[in-house]
């Protein structure tokens, strides 16, 4: 029977205005058979087809419904051939239509060789992504000639690279239900890469030890605000953060099998700082030179010789920085989405969310609600992505105004959904910084005495708090709450793992 005389996607016009010209959407047949001939001839072609080829991707919805159950039968340990799907064709109307078992003959007498099975598959699967390209190419057409106030032409052209993006990543321009056989298999990947790991992390490692093994690393699609006030540093743990990230490599499985190592790739979008400066200060901190130095060149030849070094190791690392200022969600996605596309992507950093702008029609009407809204956008963009979004914002300032001035989740800033979009909140929190403007002097009518006793528990407070940050995980929907302790170097900006007093070397003799 010749497949080509019924077609199930309308064909599309040539050209506007002339309905005598036609063109059919690009389908081939002879390649459905081809492949579906070597299947039922020797399962193992299925093998070369499985992971990318899908029963809606034949032009032939027949052909798509044997290829699946073909694919039942493989995965259930039987033979899928002429004699084990006789009694599907008998059963099946839509089937019998077409020929019954003497087309499953047929196609099982077309028979090609393994080799060339996974070419037609290949070609079934463009031809698939091309018609898939013309409907969409169509919607936008028809959605551009129609007049809607709400929707203006950047609205579209948001829409379409929507589409078009997921068509390049998933193979179709709209989403779907997934099977929760598909979501329990990437479940357990991920927890067997986790263990894998020497670290046992399965999302992307903070390069804090803690901090890993509270958080689990980074895990993908998550949304996670760094949150603190001014000068608790904020932008250096996230400097700090990226470029561990950038420093790591994850392990893979090659298409021949063999286990590689790939390096994971950072986005960091500087809406306050620039690209030299953000440069500049991660230098300082891989070099340990006071940044303020090396901007007034006041810096010796051996330190000079550090940044140098520490400007090489940078060189290797997949870390990128846009520093355009009051970036939009759509203008981050669209460079995300560039950037996955060219070189992949891991991890995305945005410092900070407040600079960000919001929505057309609300901004400077409601800061609460813009806010909101740009915290929905970053959590859509991180599931769109599969990458974690570490977000930086500020607190509001009703920490000063308590005695003890931890952050609480009540105290983000214009928090509106803040609280509730983030999977993952952290505070950041250096008593150091509020001892140091609290220092002690004495009072009209305080005696001497006293006074030396109320400084002398100053200092040692102060002691106890010196080049200490408190990281707060105030809230986390994967895990458990707390609070992680690290060690911070002000002058360089650098945070590092705080080692504890029972794990310092013994030195006595």
């Amino acid at each position: 029977m010749d497949r080509n005389q019924h077609t199930n996607v309308a064909a599309l016009p040539r050209a506007a205005g002339n309905d005598d010209s036609f063109r059919q959407p690009p389908v081939n047949y002879e390649a459905e058979q081809a492949l579906l001939g070597a299947i039922l001839a020797n399962n193992r072609a299925y093998e070369r087809v499985s992971d990318f080829l899908r029963p809606e991707h034949f032009a032939d919805g027949v052909h798509g419904r044997l290829f699946e159950s073909c694919g039942k039968l493989i995965e259930r340990g039987q033979i899928a051939n002429a004699v084990t799907l006789k009694n599907l064709f008998e059963q099946d109307e839509a089937l019998a239509e077409v020929g019954g078992a003497q087309y499953l003959a047929k196609l099982q007498s077309s028979y090609v060789t393994i080799i060339n099975a996974a070419d037609y598959g290949r070609t079934i699967h463009d031809l698939f992504l091309r018609r898939e390209l013309i409907a969409l190419g169509e919607d936008v057409v028809n959605d551009a000639f129609e007049q809607d106030l709400d929707v203006t032409a950047t609205n579209q052209i948001e829409a379409a690279e929507q589409k078009l993006y997921n068509l390049a990543e998933v193979g179709q321009s709209e989403g779907g239900f997934r099977s929760f056989k598909s979501a329990v298999i990437e479940a357990v990947e991920m927890t067997e890469a986790a263990l894998k790991r020497d670290s046992h992390v399965s999302g992307v490692t903070t390069g804090f030890r803690d901090l890993d093994k509270l958080l689990g690393g980074l895990h993908h699609s998550d949304l996670v605000i760094l949150a603190g006030r001014p000068s608790m540093g904020k932008t250096a743990l996230a400097t700090n953060i990226a470029y561990n990230a950038a420093s790591s490599r994850r392990r893979e499985t090659a298409p021949d099998g063999t286990p590689i190592e790939v390096p994971e790739v950072v986005a960091f979008f500087s809406l306050e700082m620039s690209t030299e400066q953000l440069a500049t200060r991660i230098l300082s901190e891989q070099a340990h030179v006071r940044s303020d130095a090396m901007r007034r060149g006041e810096i010796r030849d051996d330190e000079f010789d550090r940044v140098f070094e520490a400007a090489r190791a940078l060189h290797t690392l997949s870390l990128f920085i846009d520093d355009t200022p009051a970036l939009s969600i759509p203008a981050l996605r669209t460079r995300a989405r560039r950037l996955k596309r060219q070189h992949g992507l891991s991890l995305i950093v945005v410092d900070y969310l407040q600079l960000m702008q919001g929505p057309p029609g609300m901004r400077n009407e409601n800061r609460v609600q813009e806010v909101s809204e740009i915290t929905r956008g970053l959590k859509a963009v991180a599931k769109e992505l599969n990458v974690p979004i570490v977000a930086l914002s500020q607190l509001s300032r009703q920490t000063e105004q308590r005695d003890d001035k931890r952050p609480q989740l009540s105290d983000l800033r214009e928090s509106g959904s803040i609280e509730q979009d983030a999977d993952v909140v952290i505070f950041l929190y250096r008593e150091e910084y509020y001892l140091a403007r609290e220092r002690p002097t004495q009072r009209g009518n305080e005696t001497g005495e006293r006074f030396i006793e109320r400084q002398g528990g100053y200092e040692e407070r102060l002691e106890k708090a010196r080049n200490k940050a408190e990281v707060i995980i105030a809230k986390q929907r994967h895990g458990p709450i707390g609070t992680v302790e690290l060690h911070f170097q002000g002058e360089f900006t650098q945070f590092n793992d705080l080692i504890g007093d029972d794990h310092l070397p013994d030195v006595r003799s």
